[in-house]
């Protein structure tokens, strides 16, 4: 048995979400299919987290145990250039295999990773080929009360209030390493590294800040919802377009 690595990326625009669903298409199903073709045997794909319905990643990490040792002069390693390049003809437009390496067993996708960082896209220009990756408002924000808002998540562990009510989670504690906001020439930008997120995490945090930059809500508010770990106290869920996993962090590996 061998475990392999995979380093990927994906537009998420017409999947329910990475994980696997009853009567959905996704990210994780479409890549277990061809694997399993490909490799004729039963493949199981193990991702470094699970992203929402809509949200894409420009680096994303995942893992798969192949036990077949074929003797044949035309079969391809999984690890090979020619498996790749076989690989990523027969995935849809939408996905697309970086590259694939043998890793060591005890090398998981998942619960090795130590951060995973994401962004949001905001965009003060209606969009035009940016659309379905960006989210358009209109009018400057208050960079300052956002940024006082990042001082205030980066000092909180328990994010109940921007998790989605009910999801099956042991705890809704996390460490958050970075968290801020930079105007860049399309509008804005908001980068968070943590090393785990809850479910609609990052789009209900991007949404209450963008109330206090809009002057909807000042900081001091800002730090009672986090106190009173109530998801409906805090804003709403910005959409998925704008949101990108960007990178998946394992000590001592990289890729």
């Amino acid at each position: 048995m061998s475990r392999y690595f995979i380093h990927m990326a994906y537009d998420g625009t017409g999947y329910h979400g990475w994980q696997i669903q009853p009567n959905s298409k996704t990210v994780q199903e479409v890549l277990e299919n061809a694997l399993s073709i490909l490799l004729q045997e039963k493949i199981q794909v193990t991702g470094a987290g699970r992203t929402d319905t809509g949200v894409h990643t420009s680096r994303f990490i995942a893992h798969f145990d192949f036990l077949k040792k074929s003797k044949s002069e035309n079969f391809s390693k999984p690890d090979g250039p020619q498996f790749l390049f076989k690989l990523n003809s027969f995935l849809p437009e939408d996905i697309v295999v970086y590259g694939i390496r043998e890793v060591s067993a005890d090398l998981h996708a998942r619960f090795s990773a130590i951060y995973r960082t994401y962004h949001y896209h905001i965009s003060t220009k209606k969009p035009l080929f940016n659309r379905a990756y960006s989210h358009y408002m209109y009018g400057e924000l208050d960079m300052e009360a956002m940024a006082q808002c990042c001082k205030i998540v980066l000092s909180t562990t328990d994010f109940t209030s921007f998790s989605k009510l009910h999801s099956d989670v042991k705890n809704n504690n996390c460490n958050v390493i970075t968290a801020r906001w930079s105007q860049v020439e399309s509008g804005y930008l908001f980068e968070i590294k943590a090393d785990r997120f809850l479910r609609n995490m990052v789009r209900s945090l991007v949404g209450t800040m963008l109330d206090a930059g809009q002057g909807k809500l000042d900081p001091q508010g800002f730090q009672r919802i986090v106190d009173v770990r109530n998801r409906r106290k805090a804003g709403q869920s910005v959409p998925a377009a704008g949101l990108f996993l960007v990178d998946v962090g394992y000590d001592g590996f990289t890729y």
